[in-house]
C-alpha cells in the first residue's frame, strides 16, 4: 500500500544467550512482487530498517546484517515486515526468519553436531532452499563431489532470469562474477613460498556470456586478481612471494558460471613459509583487501565508470575530557600508499553509552567530534572513515567518563594493546632448519583480529619430511581437532571501556588515547592506566623483511611515562609481556635503556617467562595491605576473552617497591607496586583478563587507592 493502516508481520525470537546475531530473512517471488519490502529489526541496540528487493531472491536466505540481541528483553526484539511499500498494488510475501547461523541439522545419515559455519557448502544449500539438482549433482552418491561441483551450479541458480544469465532458471539476482577462494598443497623446506595461483577457463558455453561478450573476459578476471594479490603482498610482506601464474584450465568452479570466474589457490595451507603469513591477520587483510581492489577495478571498467576504493582506518584516536562537561574527539585519517583513490572525505562517528550498543552514527567532515558527556557513565566512540566507495573499518574505540563526584581525579586510559598477529613459530637450528619447523600456540597462540574462527587445534607434527598420506595420515603440520568448533577471541579494540567502568565506580573521571596520540604530558592527570594486554615484539612472516611491530614501551612512550613521574603521576600497567618483551623476547635483544626505564621508572624486573597455566592470582600481605583476595583470568581459548596463556612473573627492583599478588599454583610474583614520589602498580596478567567484573572493580578500587596514599 501507499498510503493508510499497514499491516504487518511480526517474529519474535526467543534468545538464550545474550550476543551477536546475523538475521537472515526468507520470502517468496511472484508476479508482482515489490522492490521495497520494508523490515524492521528491533535489537538491543536500537531499530535497524531496511527495504529488500522482494522481486528477486525469493527462496533462500537473505542477509540484513549483525545485531546484538538480549536475552532478558523478551517481545521489545523482534522482526517486523510491513506492507506499507510506497506504492498500491504491489506484493508482499513472509516467510521464515532465521537468527542465527544455526547448527548443522543435514543428516547424511547422521547430523555433524557442528555449527552450521563449519559444514561444507553442499550442506548450507540443502538448507538455504537450493533444488537438489544443484546442491548434490551427484544425486546423493557422493557428498564430496558434490560439495565442489555444486558451487558454480549454485552461482548460475542465484543468477537465472537475471540480465546475466536470462535463460536461465533461478532467483533473478545479477550477478557480477565469481570468485572461488581456496588455498592449495605444496611443501618447500626453506623461506620460499608456493605462493599464488589463478585459473580460469574460456572454452565453456560457445566461450561467449549471455550479452555476447567473449570470455576471455574470465582471463582478463583472473588476471587482474592475482596481479593485485602479488602487487600488495610484495609491497607490504615478501617482495619474493612466488607467482605461479594465471591458468587456463576446466576446473568446476572456473567452467560452470555464467558469469566472469575464477579459482584463486592464494597460498599452500601445506606450506610453513606460506602459514607464516596465512595466520597472520594483517596478511588475510591486505589480500582481502587486495581482492576487493580488484574486483572494483574489474566491475568498473566493463561498466565504464572511474572507481574509488574505500579508506584504511582511521589512526591517532583521542576523547578528551573539556572543562564544559564534554568530549572532545579526535583522529587522524591514515594514507593508503598502494592506493590514491583511497582517501576519506567523510567520517561516521559512533557512540555508545555505558553497556550498551553503539548508535547509528553521526557524520561529519573533519576529524574532529564535540559531544555532551553525561556524568557516571562511560561513554564510548568509535570512527570510521568514508568515500565514495565506501566506509572503512572501524577505528580502535576510545571513551570518557565524568564522575559525580565534586573533587574526582581524573585519569588517563591509554590503549596501548594493537596488536593482531599469527603465533608463534621456530625453525630448527641449522642443519636441522631443513626437518623441522611449525607453530608454538601454547607459548603464543598470537592474537586474531576480532575473532577467529578457522582455528581447529595446535599442531602435532613438525617433521618436515613427513608426507600427506590421507586425512588420518596428514604429515608434516597434522593438527588436532580439538578447537573445530571453537570462536576465539581475539584483539577487540574495546578495553578502554572497561578499564574506564571500574575507574568511574572507583570515584575518578577518566580520558583516553591510543598509544600513538600518547605523545605530550598533560598537568592535570592524576594517574595513567597503560593496557598493554598481550603486546610483545613481533615478527611478520619469516622476520626476515621487515623490523619487529608491537613493542611494548616506544622510546616515545619511555619518554612520556618518565616525564609524567617526574612531575608525580602514578603509573599502573598490565600486560602479558610487561617483563618478557624487554628481558627475554627470542626475536629481540634486551636493550639497556630498556632494562633501566623498567626497573628506574616503573621499579619492576623480568623474574620467568609462561609463569602460570591455572588462571588464578591472590593478593599477598605486603606494606601495601590489601585486602585478601583471588581472581581468576582468561587461560583458555574461548569466544568472549582472549587467552593470557603465558603470564609474567615479576619482582620489585628497589626497597620501596613490593610483590602484592603471586600466582598462587607455585608463589611466582604476579605484581608489583612501588611507593615514592609517585606509585606504581606493574601487573603481569592484563587486567581486563580478570573474568568477572566486580572482581575487576574491587581490584581497581584498590590500585586508586593505593594511589592516593
Amino acid at each position: 500500500i501507499k498510503k493508510g493502516a499497514e499491516s504487518t508481520a511480526e517474529w519474535v525470537p526467543q534468545i538464550d544467550e545474550t550476543g551477536e546475531y546475523a538475521v537472515y530473512v526468507a520470502y517468496h517471488t511472484v508476479p508482482g512482487s515489490t522492490n521495497a519490502a520494508r523490515y524492521t529489526v528491533y535489537h538491543r541496540g536500537g531499530i535497524s530498517e531496511f527495504k529488500v528487493n522482494q522481486q528477486m531472491g525469493g527462496g533462500t536466505w537473505i542477509y540484513l546484517g549483525k545485531f546484538a540481541f538480549d536475552k532478558n528483553l523478551g517481545k521489545s526484539q523482534r522482526i517486523v515486515l510491513s506492507n506499507k511499500t510506497g506504492k498500491a498494488g504491489e506484493v508482499v510475501t513472509a516467510d521464515a526468519i532465521k537468527i542465527g547461523g544455526g547448527m548443522g541439522n543435514v543428516g547424511r545419515p547422521e547430523i555433524s553436531t557442528y555449527p552450521r559455519f563449519t559444514e561444507a557448502a553442499r550442506y548450507w544449500m540443502q538448507w538455504a532452499g537450493v533444488p537438489d539438482s544443484i546442491y548434490s549433482p551427484t544425486a546423493g552418491k557422493d557428498d564430496y563431489k558434490d560439495d565442489y561441483q555444486a558451487r558454480g551450479e549454485w552461482v548460475n541458480w542465484l543468477a537465472g532470469g537475471s540480465e546475466s544469465y536470462p535463460e536461465g532458471k533461478g532467483l533473478h539476482i545479477p550477478i557480477e562474477m565469481s570468485l572461488a577462494f581456496h588455498t592449495d598443497a605444496g611443501v618447500t623446506k626453506n623461506d620460499s613460498t608456493i605462493g599464488t595461483l589463478g585459473i580460469y577457463f574460456t572454452q565453456s558455453y560457445d566461450s561467449v556470456f549471455a550479452n555476447g561478450a567473449s570470455r576471455q573476459l574470465c582471463k582478463e578476471y583472473a588476471e587482474t586478481i592475482h596481479n593485485s594479490i602479488l602487487h600488495d603482498i610484495r609491497a607490504q610482506f615478501d617482495p619474493t612471494w612466488h607467482s605461479r601464474g594465471n591458468r587456463n584450465g576446466s576446473y568446476y568452479e572456473a567452467r560452470t558460471p555464467r558469469v566472469p570466474a575464477m579459482l584463486l589457490e592464494l597460498l599452500s595451507h601445506q606450506n610453513f613459509a606460506d602459514m607464516r603469513y596465512g595466520l597472520d591477520p594483517r596478511f588475510r587483510f591486505a589480500v582481502s583487501r587486495a581482492i576487493y581492489k580488484a574486483m572494483l577495478r574489474f566491475s568498473c571498467k566493463q561498466h565504464q565508470q572511474k572507481y574509488v576504493v574505500t579508506p584504511l582506518p582511521v589512526s591517532h584516536m583521542a576523547a578528551h575530557l573539556t572543562d564544559k562537561g564534554q568530549v572532545e574527539l579526535t583522529w587522524q585519517a591514515v594514507e593508503d600508499t598502494l592506493e590514491p583513490t583511497a582517501k576519506p572525505n567523510r567520517y561516521i562517528v559512533y557512540t555508545r553509552y555505558g553497556n550498551g550498543e553503539f548508535d547509528h552514527g553521526k557524520v561529519v567532515k573533519q576529524c574532529k567530534y564535540v559531544a555532551d558527556v553525561p556524568k557516571g557513565m562511560v561513554c564510548s566512540y568509535k570512527v570510521v572513515a568514508m568515500n565514495e566507495g565506501g566506509v572503512s573499518f572501524p577505528s580502535e574505540i576510545v571513551a570518557v567518563g565524568r564522575s559525580s563526584k565534586a573533587d574526582a581525579k581524573k585519569a588517563l586510559v591509554v590503549n596501548g594493546f594493537d596488536r593482531i598477529s599469527a603465533p608463534a613459530d621456530f625453525v630448527a637450528p641449522a642443519p636441522l632448519d631443513t626437518l623441522y619447523a611449525g607453530f608454538l600456540d601454547s607459548e603464543d597462540h598470537g592474537v586474531p583480529y576480532m575473532v577467529d574462527i578457522s582455528y581447529v587445534g595446535s599442531q602435532k607434527e613438525f617433521n618436515r619430511s613427513l608426507p600427506w598420506l590421507d586425512d588420518d595420515s596428514g604429515g608434516f603440520g597434522d593438527s588436532h581437532g580439538n578447537e573445530e568448533t571453537t570462536v576465539i577471541a581475539g584483539n577487540t579494540f574495546d578495553y578502554i571501556a572497561l578499564h574506564g567502568d571500574a575507574i568511574l565506580k572507583a570515584g575518578c573521571s577518566f580520558e583516553s588515547c591510543s598509544r600513538e596520540r600518547f605523545n605530550r604530558v598533560e598537568k592535570d592527570i592524576q594517574w595513567i592506566d597503560i593496557i598493554l594486554g598481550k603486546q610483545r615484539q613481533t615478527k611478520l612472516g619469516n622476520g626476515k623483511i621487515y623490523p619487529l611491530r608491537y613493542k611494548i614501551f616506544t622510546p616515545e612512550m619511555q619518554q612520556i611515562l618518565t616525564a609524567y613521574t617526574q612531575q608525580g603521576t602514578s603509573i599502573f600497567v598490565s600486560g602479558a609481556y610487561v617483563g618478557s618483551d624487554l628481558w627475554n623476547n627470542k626475536l629481540a635483544k634486551p636493550q639497556k635503556e630498556d632494562i633501566l626505564f623498567a626497573t628506574n621508572v616503573l621499579k619492576y624486573k623480568w623474574r620467568n617467562s609462561r609463569a602460570a597455566v591455572t588462571g588464578r592470582l591472590s593478593t599477598v600481605k605486603s606494606p601495601v595491605n590489601l585486602a585478601p583476595a583471588a581472581y581468576n583470568y582468561a587461560h583458555t581459548l574461548g569466544p568472549k576473552t582472549y587467552i593470557v596463556e603465558s603470564p609474567d612473573a615479576i619482582e620489585p627492583a628497589c626497597d620501596n617497591a613490593y610483590t602484592v599478588m603471586r600466582y598462587p599454583e607455585n608463589n611466582f610474583s604476579a605484581a608489583v607496586a612501588y611507593r615514592g614520589d609517585y606509585k606504581t602498580w606493574v601487573m603481569g596478567v592484563p587486567f581486563e583478563s580478570i573474568l568477572d567484573a566486580t572482581n575487576r572493580e574491587k581490584l581497581m578500587a584498590e590500585i586508586i587507592q593505593f594511589f592516593k596514599q
